[in-house]
C-alpha cells in the first residue's frame, strides 16, 4: 500500500469526529451508526496497512533541514497501532449505552473520535518532532473528555491533568531539541541516532537530558511522583477513563519512552549508566506504590486507577532493563494490560451505569445480580494477578525472565517487586470479587433486587476482552515471536 494511507488513517477519525458535532442528526441512532462506521473503517484501514506495510515514509510537511512531519510504520508502530485499532471500535460500542445517561453527547463523541486519530499519529510517527506534536495534541483533545461532566471535581481534575501534561511536555521538549541537534538523523532508528562524536566528554549531560525526557513522557505513563492526576481523572465518564488508563493516554506515554530509549538515545549509550539504575529504581518503587495505594482505596474506579499506575511501571521496568528481551516483555505487557484493564474498567462502568454505586463496600451480593459483568471482572482480576492460563501470567513471566537474564543486581530486586505486586494485586482485586459473590450471612438481597446486567452493547466488548485474555494466555507464542522480532529489529 502507498505510504499516503498512513496519513489518511489519521485524518479519517479526526475529520469524522469533528463532523459529529456539526451534523444535525434527526435521530440518535443515525449518529451512533455513523460513529461506529468511522472508527471501524479506520481500524480496517489500519489492519490493511499492518498486513501490507508500505515501503518508506510519507512526509506531510518539511519545514527545514531535518524538521519534518512524517509518518512511517515500523515494527514498534505496528504493535501500538494494532492494539488501539482493535480496541477502539469496541470502546465506542460500549460508550453508546453508557452515554445514554450523560449530557452533551455530540461534543463527547467528537473528542472521543478525534482522540483515535491523534493516538494513531503517535503510533505512526516517523520522527521525534512528529511524535511530540501528536503527543501534545493528545493532551488538548483529552482534556475536554476529562472535564465532560463539568462538575467541580471534573474541572479540577482536568486542570491538574493539563498542568502535569504541559510540565511533562516541557521536559520532553528538551530531549527533542537534543535529538534534533545532536542526532545523525531525525528519523527513529533502533539502536539510537545520537552522534557518537558529540557525546564524548559530555556523557553526563546527555544522560541527564535522557532522565528529564523520561520523566517528561513519564507523566502520561503515571510514574512516581508525577501520577496524582490519574486517580483524579476517574471523575470522567467510564469510556474516557478506560481509554485514559488502558489504551490511549497512558500507553502513549509508555510508547514514547520506548521510542526515546531504544530509537533515540540508544541502549548502547544508556545501559550500565547511573541513568539506567536511577530510573529502574523509580519504576520499581512505582510498581509497589501503586499496588499499596490501590489496597487502601475504597472507590472502585480510583482503586483501578492505582492499579494502572503499578502496571504501567511494569512496562517501564521492561524498558529500563534495556535489552531486546526486556523490550519484548514490555511490549507484551503493554498489549496484555490493555485487555485486562479496559475489561475491569468497563465492568466498573457497567456497575455504575446500572446502579449509581461507586464504592467497593456497596457491591455486596452483586455477583448474583450481575453474573455476566462479575464473571468478566473476576477473569480480569485473575489475569492482573498473573494466574497461569491468562495473559497477565505470560507478560509477568517475560518481565521476570528478562530481568534475570540481564544479570543486573538491581533487576533482581525488580523481580522481588513484581512478586510483592502480585500479592498486593490479589488482595485488592479479590476483595472486590469476594464481596460480590460472598456477602455477609445477614445480607438482604432485596436491597439490590433491581440490580441487573446491562444490555449487549456493554456486554459484547467485555466478552471479547475475556476471549483475548484467554487466547493470549493459552497461545501467546505467535504474538511473542512478533514482539521479539520487533525488539531485535527484524520485523
Amino acid at each position: 500500500m502507498s505510504a499516503i494511507y498512513l496519513f489518511i488513517v489519521i485524518l479519517i477519525p479526526c475529520i469524522g469526529g469533528a463532523l459529529t458535532a456539526v451534523i444535525p442528526w434527526k435521530k440518535r441512532i443515525y449518529m451512533l451508526i455513523y460513529l461506529e462506521f468511522v472508527v471501524t473503517l479506520t481500524s480496517a484501514l489500519v489492519w490493511m496497512l499492518l498486513l501490507n506495510r508500505p515501503d518508506g515514509s510519507f512526509t506531510l510537511l518539511n519545514f527545514a533541514g531535518n524538521l519534518k512531519i512524517a509518518f512511517q510504520l515500523d515494527g514498534l508502530g505496528c504493535i501500538f497501532a494494532g492494539l488501539i485499532s482493535f480496541l477502539w471500535p469496541l470502546a465506542v460500542l460500549y460508550s453508546f449505552e453508557y452515554m445514554t445517561k450523560e449530557k452533551h453527547e455530540k461534543v463527547f463523541f467528537m473528542f472521543y473520535t478525534i482522540t483515535y486519530g491523534v493516538t494513531l499519529g503517535i503510533a505512526l510517527a516517523d520522527n521525534f518532532l512528529t511524535m511530540y506534536c501528536f503527543y501534545e495534541m493528545l493532551t488538548l483533545v483529552t482534556v475536554p473528555l476529562v472535564m465532560h461532566t463539568l462538575t467541580r471535581e471534573a474541572v479540577l481534575a482536568s486542570r491538574k491533568y493539563l498542568y502535569y501534561s504541559i510540565g511533562g511536555a516541557a521536559f520532553a521538549f528538551i530531549g527533542m531539541i537534543f535529538i534534533l541537534v545532536f542526532g545523525q538523523t531525525s528519523d527513529f532508528a533502533l539502536g539510537g541516532v545520537l552522534n557518537p562524536e558529540a557525546i564524548v566528554g559530555h556523557e553526563n549531560i546527555f544522560l541527564l537530558i535522557y532522565v528529564f525526557s523520561f520523566f517528561g513522557f513519564g507523566v502520561k505513563a503515571a510514574i512516581c511522583p508525577l501520577n496524582s492526576w490519574l486517580p483524579q481523572a476517574g471523575v470522567a465518564p467510564t469510556p474516557v477513563t478506560a481509554l485514559l488508563h488502558a489504551v490511549a493516554v497512558v500507553k502513549s506515554g509508555a510508547f514514547a519512552i520506548m521510542r526515546l530509549t531504544f530509537y533515540c538515545f540508544g541502549v548502547g549509550f544508556l545501559k550500565g549508566t547511573w541513568a539506567q539504575y536511577l530510573l529502574m529504581a523509580v519504576v520499581m518503587f512505582t510498581v509497589v506504590y501503586g499496588c499499596s495505594m490501590a489496597l487502601k482505596e475504597t472507590h472502585l474506579k480510583r482503586r483501578l486507577a492505582y492499579s494502572t499506575i503499578s502496571n504501567l511501571s511494569y512496562i517501564l521496568f521492561g524498558v529500563t532493563i534495556m535489552t531486546p528481551l526486556g523490550l519484548a516483555a514490555a511490549l507484551s505487557h503493554m498489549v496484555f494490560h490493555a485487555f485486562m484493564k479496559i475489561a475491569s474498567f468497563f465492568c466498573a462502568g457497567a456497575i455504575m451505569h446500572q446502579t449509581e454505586r461507586h464504592y467497593i463496600h456497596q457491591l455486596d451480593g452483586f455477583g448474583r445480580k450481575m453474573p455476566k459483568v462479575f464473571a468478566v471482572f473476576t477473569v480480569s482480576s485473575l489475569a492482573l494477578m498473573g494466574v497461569p492460563g491468562l495473559c497477565g501470567f505470560i507478560s509477568k513471566w517475560n518481565l521476570a525472565s528478562a530481568a534475570l537474564e540481564s544479570e543486573e543486581v538491581i533487576a533482581y530486586v525488580g523481580v522481588g517487586a513484581l512478586l510483592v505486586s502480585a500479592l498486593l494485586t490479589a488482595m485488592y482485586m479479590l476483595t472486590i470479587v469476594a464481596r460480590a459473590y460472598f456477602p455477609s450471612a445477614d445480607f438482604d438481597y432485596n436491597t439490590i433486587k433491581d440490580v441487573k446486567d446491562p444490555n449487549w452493547l456493554m456486554l459484547a466488548p467485555l466478552f471479547i476482552f475475556v476471549a483475548g485474555m484467554a487466547v493470549f494466555g493459552l497461545h501467546s507464542a505467535p504474538f511473542m515471536e512478533i514482539v521479539t522480532a520487533v525488539a531485535e529489529g527484524s520485523f
